[in-house]
């Protein structure tokens, strides 16, 4: 069994921007078999699977902003006025665990992995990868 660990580090443009992350892990995979848990290290981004189809990835961004809405007042907001992108992070998730094979994420015909941004723009956002396997 062999344990490997990487890091990405991701510089973000928008408050919120969804980055397909999916070539650049492939490029970090050290193992041929396994699992991969990949792990956003920050409390307002995210780590999701989906289709990367424009007008999806568009629609999140208008089902969370309608979830989580300009129209209340957070109590987090008085710490530093981040509380909507700290709320969008609950509904989503920090990491997930996918499977390796042949070296590469054994994926779904049409699921990518993705970076959400929440909170940015932002410098240096750090994604640990640890893999496991042969």
């Amino acid at each position: 069994m062999t344990v490997k660990t990487s890091f990405l580090q991701i510089d973000t443009n928008k408050n919120f921007e969804i980055i397909d992350i999916t070539s650049k892990i492939n490029e970090l995979i050290e193992i041929d078999e396994g699992s991969i848990s990949i792990f956003s290290k920050h409390s307002t981004s995210a780590i999701v699977v989906n289709e990367n189809e424009s007008g999806l990835l568009n629609d999140l961004e208008f089902l969370l902003n309608n979830l989580v809405s300009d129209k209340f007042s957070y109590e987090h907001d008085r710490i530093d006025n981040n509380a909507k992108s700290h709320l969008k992070s609950f509904l989503l998730s920090s990491s997930e665990c996918l499977p390796i094979k042949n070296s590469k994420l054994d994926l779904g015909t049409w699921q990518s992995v993705f970076f959400i941004e929440l909170d940015g723009p932002r410098r240096n956002r750090t994604v640990t990868l640890t893999m496991v396997g042969e």
